[in-house]
C-alpha cells in the first residue's frame, strides 16, 4: 500500500520543526514570553516532519549512493570520484531534522496532564529513532544518542558518543518497549497521529511489525561479533505474537506526488551504467527486474541490418546472437578492462550515418521520475517485506531457527522474498512512469524466475543464492546493499555463481564525522580514540583500513566464505 503525503500538514509541521530546532538556545526567557512564537508545537506535525526525512536525501543519493556505495558494491559501473565533504549527510540530517523532533514529541507528551492517552504515539518515536540511528551508526560507529538533542531541555551541548555495541543494546530495548506498548490492547483511550503518520496512518500493529523487522536488521549486523545474540533476536522475533512485516502492504513506504526527488541530479557529474556482472546474472537467470533497473542500449530494431550493410562487427565482448543484447554492462573498475570501458561514454561508429551506444545506462526514470518534465512519482520503500523474508531465510539456512516454529522453510521464505521484491520494484517503476517487469499480476513471471535453475534453492550454494537475492532486492537501498556486502563478503571474488570483479580502489569501511568544535571536541576525540579511528582522516585509503565495531570481524569485500 502506498501512502501519499498531505502537504498542508507538511507545511505546518515545517514551521513547528523549525521552531523546535531554533529553540536550542541557552536564553529561554525572551522566547518564553514572546506571544508571536509557538512554544507548544502540535506533536502530529512534528512527527510528520521527522517521518518525511526518513527517505535518503538527494544529497545522500548523489554523493554517497551513486558516486560511492553503488560502485563499491558493484551495483553500477560509473566514473570514479573522490570522497568529498558532501558524504555522510545522513549524520547531519539525523541531528538537524529527525532526532530533535522526536525528542520534542516526547517532551511535549510528558508535559500533558493526560499524557497516559499518548503512550502509543510516544512509543512510535523510538521506532523512528532506531530506524534512522541504525543507518547513521552503520558508517560512523559511535554517535551521540543518549545525550543528543538535550540542549534545549538541559543545557547539554556536549553529548557523549555512545559506543556502537551499546547503541544496538539500547535500540533493541527501545524497540522491545515500543512493541509491548503498541501491541497491548488494554491501554485505553489512545490518541493517534492519524493521517499525520504518512506511513501507516496510526496503525499500531503495522508499526509493531516494522519494529520486529528492525530487530532483524540489527541481528544481521551483530552476527560477526555475537552470533548467539543474533540467534536470540531471531527467535524472539519469530515467536512474537505479532511478528515482523509479513506482507507487501505492511512495508515502510510512502509516495510524495510533488517531490522531484533526484531530478536532473541523477546525472550529476556523469551518467551511471549497468554493471556487467549484475547484467550477466540477470540475463542468465531471466530476471524480470533487468527491465526496471537498466535502460536498453542502442542495439535494438534493425541494427543488425545496418551492421551487415557496412560489414561491421560488434566488439568481441558482445555476443551477436544474444536475445537480450540490448542489455550490456561495464566493468566495476574501468582500469581493469579498457576494451570494454572505452564504450562507457563513447558510441560505436558503424558509418558516418550510424552509431550505437553499447553499454546500458541505469534506468534514470526509475530513480528520477520527474526527470526532464516527466510526470512520474517517487514511491519510497524503506523497509520491505522482501528484506524481512531474506533475513528469515538466511537465519534458517544458518540453523538459527532450530527448536522454534519458523513458519516455513528457508526455501519458502526465500521464494516469498523474491516474489515481493519483483512486485514491489514493479510498483515503484509503475509509479515512476518507467519500464516495468510485467503487466497484470506478474505471477507467471515470478514463478518462472523462482523455478529457474540459477535461482531455485536446493543447490550446494544455497546461502550464496540467498545473499545474491538480497543484493538484487537492495538496488533502491544502497546502504543496505553496502552493509550486506561488507558483513558477508558477497558477492565473492572467487565465485563461479556471481563473482565480484577486481576493484583497484580502496573501499572505505566507514565515513567520518567532522570536528564538532571546542564545545564537544573532547568527546569526539575520545570516541575516535576508543574505536581506533584516525582523527580528521577523509581519504579512502585510511577509511578502508578502519572499521566500526560490528564490522571488525567481517570478511573483506569479496572475501566471503
Amino acid at each position: 500500500m502506498k501512502t501519499i503525503i498531505n502537504h498542508y500538514k507538511t507545511a505546518i509541521c515545517l514551521f513547528a520543526a523549525v521552531f523546535a530546532l531554533n529553540a536550542c538556545t541557552k536564553n529561554f526567557g525572551e522566547l518564553n514570553t514572546d506571544p508571536k512564537l509557538v512554544t507548544t508545537p502540535d506533536v502530529k506535525f512534528l512527527f510528520t516532519y521527522a517521518a518525511d526525512r526518513l527517505p535518503s536525501s538527494t544529497t545522500e543519493w548523489i554523493w554517497e549512493s551513486l558516486e560511492q556505495l553503488m560502485r563499491y558494491t558493484q551495483q553500477v559501473s560509473a566514473s570514479p570520484y573522490e570522497l568529498s565533504g558532501n558524504v555522510n549527510s545522513r549524520y547531519r540530517d539525523y541531528y538537524a531534522d529527525v532526532l530533535p523532533n522526536l525528542v520534542e514529541i516526547r517532551h511535549q507528551i510528558d508535559q500533558k496532564t493526560d499524557k497516559e492517552r499518548y503512550q502509543k504515539m510516544r512509543a512510535l518515536t523510538y521506532i523512528v529513532g532506531a530506524y534512522y540511528g541504525i543507518r547513521v551508526t552503520d558508517l560512523n560507529g559511535s554517535i551521540p544518542y543518549t545525550e543528543a538533542a538535550l540542549a534545549r531541555y538541559e543545557d547539554k551541548f556536549n553529548p557523549v558518543f555512545d559506543p556502537q555495541q551499546q547503541l544496538f543494546t539500547l535500540w533493541l530495548s527501545e524497540l522491545d518497549n515500543a512493541i509491548q506498548v503498541l501491541a497491548d490492547p488494554n491501554i485505553p483511550n489512545q490518541e493517534s497521529y492519524g493521517d499525520a503518520d504518512i506511513y501507516y496512518q496510526g496503525d499500531w500493529i503495522k508499526w509493531v511489525k516494522l519494529a520486529n523487522t528492525l530487530k532483524l536488521r540489527i541481528a544481521v549486523r551483530l552476527e560477526n561479533q555475537d552470533g548467539e545474540t543474533t540467534r536470540r533476536i531471531f527467535q524472539e522475533v519469530m515467536q512474537d505474537a505479532t511478528g515482523p512485516i509479513d506482507g507487501d502492504d505492511e512495508q515502510l513506504q510512502y509516495m510524495n506526488p510533488t517531490q522531484a526527488f533526484l531530478g536532473a541530479d541523477v546525472d550529476y557529474r556523469s551518467r551511471r551504467f549497468a554493471n556487467r556482472q549484475m547484467v550477466g546474472f540477470m540475463k542468465r537467470a531471466a530476471d524480470p527486474r533487468i527491465r526496471i533497473y537498466f535502460d536498453q542500449n542502442d542495439l535494438v530494431g534493425a541494427f543488425r541490418d545496418t551492421l551487415a550493410k557496412y560489414s561491421v562487427q560488434l566488439p568481441d565482448f558482445i555476443e551477436p546472437n544474444d536475445p537480450l543484447i540490448m542489455y550490456q554492462g561495464g566493468p566495476a573498475d574501468w582500469t581493469t578492462d579498457q576494451d570494454v570501458a572505452q564504450w562507457m561514454g563513447n558510441s560505436f561508429q558503424v558509418s558516418q550515418y550510424s552509431r550505437y551506444f553499447l553499454i546500458s545506462p541505469v534506468n534514470r526514470l526509475f530513480l528520477s521520475p520527474k526527470l526532464n518534465g516527466a510526470t512520474g512519482n517517487a514511491l519510497h520503500v524503506l523497509v520491505s517485506y522482501a528484506e524481512t523474508c531474506f533475513y528469515i531465510a538466511e537465519f534458517i539456512q544458518k540453523g538459527y531457527g532450530t527448536g522454534i516454529d519458523t513458519k516455513g522453510s528457508a526455501a519458502e521464505w526465500y521464494d516469498k522474498g523474491i516474489a515481493s521484491s519483483i512486485r514491489t520494484m514493479n510498483e515503484v517503476a509503475q509509479e515512476a512512469g518507467s519500464t516495468t517487469a510485467f503487466t497484470g499480476d506478474g505471477e507467471a513471471e515470478i514463478l518462472a524466475y523462482q523455478q529457474h535453475p540459477q535461482v531455485a534453492l536446493g543447490a550446494a550454494n544455497d546461502l550464496e543464492r540467498i545473499y545474491i537475492q538480497q543484493y538484487l532486492a537492495f538496488f533502491r537501498l544502497p546502504n543496505e546493499a553496502y552493509v550486506l556486502c561488507r558483513r558477508t563478503g558477497y558477492p565473492r571474488t572467487a565465485s563461479a555463481y556471481y563473482p565480484m570483479e577486481p576493484f583497484n580502489e580502496p573501499i572505505p569501511r566507514r565515513f567520518w564525522i567532522n570536528d564538532p568544535g571546542e564545545v564537544n571536541r573532547a568527546n569526539w576525540e575520545a570516541a575516535y580514540q576508543d574505536q581506533g579511528f584516525t582523527l580528521r582522516a577523509m581519504d579512502a585509503q585510511t577509511l578502508s583500513q578502519e572499521r566500526v565495531w560490528y564490522d571488525k570481524a567481517a570478511p573483506g569485500f569479496g572475501e566471503g566464505n
